[in-house]
């Protein structure tokens, strides 16, 4: 980050009006006496915050607490109703994608003409035609009409002209969402590199893990107000937990949530045989245990483990529907066991989550936060580097 301001909000507050009846005809507006009563409804409030020059910063908050309206507004799309937005580089906003396309027309004139809506002149526009294009996939559908494509090919040449404008200031919504699995990646590799360029990006995202790994720094919004700004992992927990809601604090840090049908009750280390274990080297096999008791049959739930440094980097999330292991239903008491060979963590402290879910882990039965915390001590191979070896074989010629 160079430590110049890309984009500043001031307090800025908007308003909307909800209408109670609306007026269908001349008659009824005069018998109404040109009445037409409503609610104001405040969807930001006196909101502040500054978003610096290459850094990715992340605005997090449930459905309704004011994201949308707040990136339109830095989008020029709404104007507050008190306060300032402040642009000071080439914008691109990835909002609603495709607003511009019309139906009628064919991929490649959509192509002309959404990216002229993004401020790209004809020559630039031609000029990097082959790399849209290309990037969407959609080579052989690029002369047929938009009105014909799928959501999915609609969705990607949008994405695709959206991010071709050369922008130094990207504003998006839900970047990761779009396209099939394939395209999704294509996608991440676009933003790591618009962030390794020192693009300043502004995320919006419902996938914590996204703001957590990639963002800088995050403001959380929540009835239109701004409740927090700072670490993301540290905003990211706080609202996970205010989302989900505590059950329980352990004695030991620990913090339970999720609707409680099935939860870990113990979570255990084994290592060479001893058990109840909380420190082992590099390299070493270590088993883990997780005690379950579900009060009632819980049916397809899928079991996760994972494990942070002390600054907060997943260093790995693992489940059973990774593997294939999704037992129809489970009811009572159980033992999960987890086998992790040759360890390659390096020195360090981490932490270890455990989360029990509905098939399309959606619904969280149990999510144990710490879990469990152990130390990693130095081991084979020795390393000091990282949180990870990848076991390098050194030649010297």
């Amino acid at each position: 980050m160079s430590g110049e301001l890309a984009l500043e909000v001031v307090n800025v507050t908007k308003t909307f009006r909800l209408h109670h009846e609306k007026a269908n005809s001349l008659k009824q507006l005069v018998a109404g006496k040109g009445r037409n009563r409503y609610d104001e409804f405040v969807a930001l409030r006196d909101v502040s915050f500054q978003v610096y020059e290459g850094e990715v910063f992340g605005v997090i908050g449930e459905n309704g607490s004011g994201k949308s309206t707040m990136l339109k507004c830095m989008a020029g799309i709404l104007q507050p109703n008190a306060g300032s937005v402040t642009v000071r580089k080439r914008m691109s906003a990835l909002l609603e994608l495709g607003a511009g396309f019309h139906p009628e027309l064919s991929g490649r004139e959509n192509v002309y003409l959404n990216a002229a809506i993004l401020g790209m002149g004809r020559r630039s526009i031609a000029a990097r035609f082959d790399d849209i294009v290309d990037f969407s996939g959609l080579e052989n559908f690029i002369d047929s009409p938009v009105k014909t494509y799928s959501t999915g090919m609609y969705v990607r040449l949008a994405f695709a002209v959206a991010i071709n404008v050369d922008p130094q200031l990207l504003i998006i919504d839900e970047i990761l969402a779009v396209g099939d699995v394939a395209f999704q990646q294509k996608c991440m590799e676009k933003f790591v590199d618009f962030r390794n360029e020192g693009r300043t990006i502004v995320l919006v995202t419902h996938a914590m893990t996204s703001v957590r790994d990639m963002c800088d720094r995050a403001v959380w919004l929540e009835h239109g107000r701004l409740v927090a700004e700072g670490d993301p992992a540290e905003l990211v927990e706080a609202y996970t937990e205010r989302m989900l809601g505590d059950r329980e604090r352990g004695a030991d840090g620990s913090i339970r949530r999720g609707s409680g049908e099935v939860i870990v009750q113990a979570v255990r280390m084994e290592v060479g045989g001893s058990s109840g274990v909380k420190r082992f080297r590099t390299g070493d096999s270590v088993v883990l245990e997780l005690d379950y008791v579900a009060s009632q049959s819980v049916p397809k739930p899928v079991v996760s483990i994972s494990i942070e440094s002390l600054g907060g980097a997943v260093v790995t999330a693992p489940s059973t529907r990774d593997v294939g292991l999704v037992p129809e239903a489970i009811r009572g008491r159980g033992t999960i066991r987890i086998a992790l060979a040759d360890v390659a963590l390096l020195p360090g402290t981490y932490d270890l989550h455990t989360t029990i879910t509905d098939f399309n882990r959606q619904h969280v039965f149990d999510h144990l936060q710490r879990a469990m915390r152990f130390d990693v001590m130095t081991g084979k191979p020795y390393e000091t580097g990282g949180l990870v070896t990848m076991r390098p074989e050194w030649t010297l010629g």
